[in-house]
């Protein structure tokens, strides 16, 4: 049988579309395959001829290798492509970093991922050193930063990929504490913090034992909560119960009446039926933590953009393109893998014209 045959007689992939789409972990957004040449298969993309380019891929002996924009597929044998993907990660970005490299290499096993660690600040350095692909950062770039890019000839692309809040709870038997003050959290979990009782924050509060509980210090939600917070990265008091398992800091609040906590808002509401989330006064009043109010940037301070830098001339690998597509297509359900908070719409088609613009630019 002819190739052109075989090709005529896949429609939408056939027998390899189980497959794919299993390997995906139903992750990979299936797209109907246009014919372009004899033993092709075109998938339609962005790219070259007036913004549209068909990425392609032929048939072999033995199966199809397929190109996207986004992922990288293969039925075996594969179609080998090793890369070292190399990017550095924020403590608290790291986790973008980490499910994206997971999802990605069921999709693409030949790609190699290798993931830095250092603070945002750090890994500027490295990567306006010209010594990484992507950045992972926690805040926008500096102006020294960009400074430094410049003198290296490093032009970057900035892709807003998902928001963060983090959440105080307090037990749902709590009837007194609705809202908190930045001012009130610092003086609760400063270094050195006397207070051990609700009446200590507010003398309206009944004299309660405050019991705290909260990420231990190799977290990224303690790094951002404390720098928030506290003004200090790494800098809090040491009597409280310390963990790097959200559930123990459940069931410790859950079985305080006087207990307080803080994590992400995304495991905050697969417990709200236990907890109750405090609101936050970061000088503009009260606010709740809420997917609205962390898209709007209003749940201040605890809530910010995360992002990646990735280097235009990356744009110019194949590989680099799929992985930065990967996760724009898939941002969703990264960021809820990772406990953080989607992009609204009009965040995400920011970013994925931002990505279209890099990729015209890098195909000339």
């Amino acid at each position: 049988e002819s190739r052109a045959q075989q090709h005529a007689d896949i429609d939408g992939l056939g027998v390899f579309h189980d497959f794919f789409v299993e390997r995906a972990r139903g992750l990979v957004h299936h797209r109907e395959n246009q014919p372009v040449a004899d033993g092709v298969v075109g998938i339609p993309g962005i790219g070259r001829d007036g913004g549209v380019k068909r990425f392609v891929g032929e048939f072999f002996p033995a199966g199809i290798y397929i190109k996207s924009p986004a992922v990288f597929l293969t039925q075996p044998p594969l179609f080998a492509h090793s890369f070292e993907h190399r990017a550095r990660r924020h403590a608290v970005a790291e986790r973008v970093t980490q499910n994206v490299r997971h999802f990605f290499r069921d999709v693409q096993p030949d790609v190699q991922i290798t993931v830095g660690v250092s603070g945002t600040g750090g890994g500027f350095e490295r990567f306006c050193r010209g010594e990484t692909d992507i950045s992972d950062a926690s805040r926008p770039i500096k102006d020294e930063e960009r400074q430094a890019c410049e003198a290296k000839g490093i032009d970057y692309v900035e892709f807003h990929i998902a928001n963060d809040a983090l959440t105080v709870v307090v037990n749902a038997d709590n009837d007194w504490a609705t809202c908190l003050t930045v001012g009130q959290l610092k003086r609760i979990w400063e270094p050195g913090s006397k207070v051990g009782s609700w009446k200590d924050v507010d003398a309206s509060f009944p004299d309660e034992k405050l019991s705290l509980f909260g990420p231990g210090t190799d977290s990224g939600t303690f790094d951002y909560f404390t720098d928030e917070i506290v003004g200090e990265e790494g800098a809090s008091r040491s009597d409280y119960a310390a963990t790097e398992n959200d559930n123990v800091i459940v069931t410790g609040v859950s079985g305080e009446q006087g207990g307080l906590g803080y994590f992400g808002l995304s495991y905050y509401e697969q417990n709200q039926g236990t907890l109750k989330a405090l609101e936050i006064d970061g000088g503009d009043g009260c606010v709740a933590p809420s997917v609205e109010s962390a898209q709007a940037g209003t749940y201040r301070p605890l809530s910010r953009p995360l992002f990646i830098y990735a280097k235009k001339e990356s744009f110019g690998r194949p590989e680099a393109e799929a992985f930065i597509g990967y996760i724009l297509d898939h941002e969703t359900e990264i960021a809820e893998a990772a406990q953080f908070v989607p992009l609204t719409g009009e965040q995400a088609q920011r970013a994925r014209a931002s990505y279209e613009a890099a990729l015209l630019e890098a195909q000339g």
